[in-house]
Formats: C-alpha cells, structure tokens, sequence
C-alpha cells in the first residue's frame, strides 16, 4: 500500500473570465503534444459557448469517457459562473474530469487528489441542483479515490471504472 503525500493547497480566489491557455495538439488524453503535431483530440472553442451549453456538453464527453473534454468544458462554465453562486460546483464537476484525466494518465496521486477536491466541492449543493445527484456523484468520487488509494483501482489507461452519474 503507498502512502499519498498531502494535498497541496493550491490557488484560491475568483475565475477570471476567459480562459488563459493557448490552443496546442493534444493527444487523446489531452496531454500536449509537440506545436507541430497533429492533434488527436479537438474541442470546440468553449468561450464561444454559454454556461449552459458548455455544463452539457460536459456531460455529454463524460457519457463518451472523454474526460480532458469534460474538465475543459467545465473549467470554462466555472469562469462563466462568476458571482452566481454556482462557481464551486463548476469547479469541482472539472476538478472530477481532471482527476479522471489523472487516472487514466497512470497517475495516482493527482486522480486521488482531484477527485476529493471535487468531492468536497459537489456535495456543498444539494440533490438535484442544476439536475444534478450531487450526494451521489461525490459518493462515487470518493469510492474511486478510496479504491486508487488502496491499490485496488490501479491507474493507467485501462483503469476499469464506472462514470459518476452526471
């Protein structure tokens, strides 16, 4: 069994408004690939959409396992969902596709990180808001951060796991 460092605190404050990352090849599980590669994973310009085309269309990519898609989309409705009140459920719901992203990355202590973050983020909002099982996805998050913890999920590529039910 291998011990998990801490949790590191990170940045804390408000999303700024547009995203900040140049556009850049990206292979099929959204790491960056050379400037001149072909990129292998393409996303839609996120900004260009609304909070609400972008929560679904999150939705859509984690139904397709597409999880640098989710947490793209999400990152982009968190920085939508300014000053309403609804900016750390976004940022948990992306914090959840990036630790899957982790997982399937083979990296353990980054899927166990992120996924309890997001835990901690989800279960603030009660059951069914924006139509979401809030108290359900966290629990799953943390089944799936427990098992990556204990060995018994082992990262990579092949991670067998079910989707949370967003």
């Amino acid at each position: 069994m291998s011990v998990m460092p801490e949790e590191a605190t990170g940045k804390t404050g408000v999303p700024s408004e547009r995203r900040q990352k140049p556009e850049r090849p990206r292979d099929r599980l959204g790491r960056p690939l050379p400037w001149d590669a072909t990129a292998e994973l393409r996303l839609p310009d996120f900004d260009a959409r609304t909070l609400q085309e972008n929560d679904e269309a999150a939705r859509a990519y984690v139904h397709q396992g597409v999880w640098f898609g989710a947490h793209e989309a999400w990152e982009t409705a968190w920085k939508q969902a300014r000053g309403t009140g609804d900016e750390e459920l976004f940022k948990g719901l992306s914090q959840m596709g990036a630790g899957y992203v982790h997982l399937l990355r083979g990296n353990a202590h980054g899927a166990v990180t992120l996924l309890e973050r997001a835990v901690r983020r989800v279960r603030t909002y009660p059951d069914g808001h924006r139509g979401l099982a809030t108290g359900a996805i966290a629990e799953h998050l943390q089944a799936h951060a427990d098992a990556v913890r204990e060995g018994v999920l082992v990262p990579g590529e092949a991670a067998p796991f079910d989707p949370p039910p967003v």
